[in-house]
């Protein structure tokens, strides 16, 4: 099961890679055989990003991490917050992904902040994306400010611990739940003709 991560911080350390990678172990440990996640900075794809824009076609290692977020079962997606919503980072990579490559994919949203006073830009910022892109968004967001990082950039607050774990296992039932139904799509289907006649009354 290929789980990926995106996450937009810009500095390193970031304290939203930071989250990113706590929400990643939280699904991961929920999931059976689960492997490492793969993570894709756009910090490091800053100017591949921006030079799409320009010519229309990204280049190979752009390409591949395109592939990756497109192939995966499911998605982690953490950006900072700038004035209010998403960092333009983050709304670029996903500005250059097809229409079509979220549709239906698990997503779990989360972000970072100053202050929790910007928390509501998971609601009317990233959710409000990730359903234009059609995919599955998990009820719980995430959202980490400036206090939820307790004793340190290595330890956070209850409350934040107890979102991080919901958010995963919200996230983790989705993809579970989704393999069955993938296997489903191997089964004998019935024409149409046939279970037309099955509801016909008998004579």
């Amino acid at each position: 099961m290929k789980l990926v991560v995106v996450t937009a911080g810009l500095t390193q350390p970031s304290s939203t890679r930071l989250l990113a990678d706590r929400l990643a172990e939280a699904v991961r440990r929920r999931l059976p055989e689960g492997g490492a996640p793969r993570v894709i900075e756009l910090r490091e794809l800053a100017v591949d990003i921006a030079n799409v824009f320009v010519t229309g076609f990204p280049n190979a290692r752009l390409r591949e991490a395109i592939e990756a977020v497109t192939e995966a079962d499911g998605l982690v997606a953490v950006t900072p917050i700038f004035s209010g919503s998403y960092s333009g980072l983050f709304k670029s990579f996903f500005d250059v992904l097809d229409n079509t490559a979220l549709a239906g994919k698990p997503v779990l949203i989360a972000a970072t902040g100053g202050t929790a006073r910007h928390s509501l830009a998971l609601e009317h910022a990233l959710r409000p994306l990730f359903a234009y892109l059609r995919a599955v968004v998990v009820p719980t967001a995430v959202y980490a400010a400036s206090e939820d990082w307790g004793g340190g950039r290595d330890a956070f607050t209850d409350g934040l611990g107890e979102r991080i774990e919901r958010a995963a296992e919200e996230l983790s039932d989705l993809l579970l739940h989704r393999a069955p139904r993938a296997r489903a799509e191997h089964e004998e289907v019935v024409p149409f003709e046939e279970q037309l006649a099955a509801l016909r009354p008998s004579r």
